[in-house]
């Protein structure tokens, strides 16, 4: 993994917006409707070469393919990739998503942000049979896509994001195994093939993790914080058996509270979960802390401390808000972590990814380049500041 030995180096959460012409065909496949698969395959194939030709134009260095290969959101694609799960409507249209102390609290406001959205869970994936592994080819034609676009357009680094095993296919129910623990343990086992081959390909793989934060504000009250606590540390636990084969310092571990646009109140709180978060055996740490929920918590490194060779990548620039973070700002964030946990220890990043499906954005796509172009900027700011 890339360091900042001599700037700040820069990179982002992994999904960006999909173009209009891309989204067309995902429309027409997700609603099962015909399609030309080969010029599908053409425009996906061009559109990951452009997007990564954007990143680098806007300063980025570490990039991504943009999630562009996925054709469902970024946990949900498993579907697409594991055996033993099917899709039914979802019994008395209760979605499983729409539950937690924040949506409690603000049901008013969730009303009309769900209404605004337009995006609906309309079926669940339950598992009926043994899970496995069957989304090589069309990881390896995501591989092709973006090896192919980095010859183009060559970046510093890149990296292919993908779901931890918690995350994958969240809230899915269980009809085969014994009980939830045995299922997910058999996820993680299938998802060690997608990790093996992203490594193997010779990119970062980012482990996206946004259900073990957000599983607070579900699970607390009733249950007791101990509770939770005893639930993450098994989580982490599976982590690191589905990446014990594979080097740390070639995997990034995403943390956020979920991409959503909400009040956050009932957010767990970083310094309740710092200790287990960097017990995960990776090489860098991508924790979401731009927004006004979060920003503060950039003191939880004072008393938090990286191994040596771990390298921290905050949100400095927030995913869920079209106001355009001033560079000056962005390199005030930097700077100030870079002294807890040392310049060579930072890599700008955002809070999360600018596009959670293929259809689902939280900023127009004119605003996500000018916030990138911010963030890159910012990034040169504190270098200026941090290399005198």
């Amino acid at each position: 993994m890339k360091r900042s030995t001599d700037r700040i180096l820069t990179t982002h959460v992994g999904s960006l917006i999909r173009p209009e012409a891309l989204q067309t065909f995902l429309r027409a496949r997700q609603g099962g409707k015909p399609y030309d698969k080969p010029a599908y395959e053409r425009c996906l194939t061009q559109s990951v070469a452009e997007i990564v030709g954007q990143q680098v134009d806007a300063g980025i260095d570490v990039v991504s393919d943009g999630e562009f290969g996925k054709a469902i959101s970024w946990s949900q694609y498993a579907l697409e990739r594991l055996s033993g799960f099917e899709r039914r409507p979802i019994a008395g249209g209760a979605n499983p998503f729409k539950r937690g102390a924040d949506r409690e609290r603000f049901a008013a406001f969730y009303a009309e942000l769900d209404a605004h959205d337009g995006v609906s869970t309309t079926v669940e994936a339950v598992c009926v049979g043994p899970v496995s592994y069957t989304g090589q080819a069309e990881l390896q034609r995501d591989i092709d896509n973006f090896k192919a676009a980095l010859t183009a357009t060559p970046a510093t680094e890149a990296f292919l994001p993908v779901a931890a095993p918690a995350s994958v296919i969240p809230d899915r129910k269980n009809e085969y195994y014994k009980d939830d623990e045995a299922l997910l343990w058999a996820i993680a086992e299938a998802m060690r093939t997608e990790y093996r081959m992203i490594v193997d390909a010779g990119f970062l793989l980012q482990l996206d993790d946004a259900r073990n934060a957000v599983t607070f504000d579900r699970m607390v009250p009733p249950a007791s914080f101990d509770d939770y606590r005893r639930w993450l540390e098994r989580q982490v636990e599976v982590i690191n058996h589905a990446i014990a084969d594979l080097p740390p310092d070639r995997i990034r571990y995403h943390v956020c509270w979920g991409s959503w646009p909400g009040p956050h109140t009932s957010d767990v709180p970083l310094k309740s979960i710092v200790d287990l978060i960097l017990k995960v055996k990776v090489g860098a740490y991508v924790i979401e802390g731009a927004n006004p929920r979060h920003e503060h918590e950039w003191t939880v490194w004072k008393d938090a401390r990286l191994a040596p060779g771990q390298v921290l990548i905050p949100g400095v620039i927030s995913h869920a808000t079209n106001v355009v973070e001033h560079p000056e700002l962005v390199a005030e964030r930097l700077v100030r972590l870079a002294g807890l946990v040392g310049r060579e220890n930072i890599i700008a990043g955002t809070d999360c990814g600018f596009a959670q499906g293929p259809f689902h954005r939280r900023v127009h796509p004119s605003i996500m380049w000018a916030k990138l172009e911010a963030l890159a900027e910012g990034a040169r700011i504190a270098s200026r500041t941090l290399w005198v």
